[in-house]
């Protein structure tokens, strides 16, 4: 059973400290081992920031460290957390296959993990995965995206990462939705990888091949940024609607601008929490305290309407 969980709590903005590996010796509850993807993109960087403070907070002490979707450099960085005593890992997988037996050899050793924002293709090892609930965001998305096109028009669709479980996702409830009105029409669909260069890069092969072009429906914030960048480049944004998905302060200035049409915020600020204190549950009691393994947390629109809610990183006021 997946437990739906309302994403009213607010957490604090994520602290500007620089996401590298950091050197922590253990404090009286332990040392926790966070691991990301790649924290060049604010997502990912607030996701280890706030999971840091958190554990701080809490009295643990906390590295963070990035795998750049790498599930060589993942092993590597699960080594050195047992290695180091952890008490406890958690990580946002690198590959929802490649990442499992890396997660396995962590829990032979005796250390438990949580996941978040990404999930594995197996179930019963980590002791609980968190993540956006990214069908209900993508509906969100798609159908904001739909009204604003006017139901009609030429589009192109940008794609994350084949990797991760959320592009397909994603790619799946836009889908769900503009499959419902035969006037819109997909011309093209590109993997960028999450990457604003790569969606750049694919926007301007895709605006070469299909010139008469309405729309553009990205996988996230930094593909649909990269997006606009080449439409501008090209003076080809005006008349073209653009939607992103992750809610990043980069994308709600551009909402706030009028280039992205809207973006999905995942409450990646609010699970990252979460998940340090299921962590001190089952540290403390021998159970996260949730009723599942896997947590789904609802997105959010973020429209120009609503724009002034946005009061951190990835944080929308209730």
């Amino acid at each position: 059973m997946t437990l739906t969980i309302s994403r009213r709590l607010l957490i604090a903005g994520a602290a500007s400290a620089p996401l590298v590996a950091r050197a922590a010796w253990a404090q009286d509850k332990g040392l926790i081992t966070i691991i990301v993807n790649d924290p060049a993109n604010p997502y990912w960087f607030t996701e280890g920031e706030v999971a840091r403070t958190t554990a701080e907070s809490m009295g643990y002490s906390a590295t963070v460290a990035a795998h750049t979707g790498d599930t060589n450099i993942e092993s590597n960085l699960i080594d050195t957390a047992i290695t180091n005593r952890s008490v406890a890992i958690v990580l946002d997988p690198a590959n929802a296959d490649g990442s499992i037996g890396n997660i396995q050899r962590a829990i032979d050793a005796g250390i438990p993990v949580i996941l978040v924002n990404a999930e594995i293709n197996q179930e019963g090892l980590a002791i609980a995965q968190l993540v956006s609930n990214n069908a209900q965001g993508a509906a969100l998305g798609a159908q904001r995206w739909v009204e604003v096109m006017g139901e009609q028009g030429n589009y192109v669709e940008l794609v994350g990462a084949p990797s991760d479980n959320n592009a397909a996702t994603r790619s799946n409830g836009y889908m769900t939705v503009i499959s419902q009105y035969p006037d819109l029409v997909q011309v093209g669909r590109e993997v960028a990888n999450w990457d604003r260069t790569q969606g750049y890069n694919r926007m301007q092969a895709l605006l070469q091949a299909n010139p008469d072009l309405q729309g553009v429906i990205s996988g996230n914030d930094e593909m649909a940024l990269g997006a606009i960048a080449a439409l501008q480049e090209a003076g080809r944004l005006e008349g073209v609607v653009v939607g992103g998905f992750d809610g990043s302060p980069d994308a709600v200035e551009a909402v706030r601008a009028g280039t992205l049409a809207y973006t999905v915020l995942q409450p990646v600020a609010v699970f990252s929490a979460e998940a340090i204190r299921q962590v001190d549950n089952y540290l403390t009691t021998g159970s996260t305290g949730a009723d599942s393994e896997k947590q789904l947390f609802d997105c959010l629109l973020i429209t120009p309407e609503n724009i002034d809610q946005y009061t951190g990183p990835f944080t929308m006021a209730s």
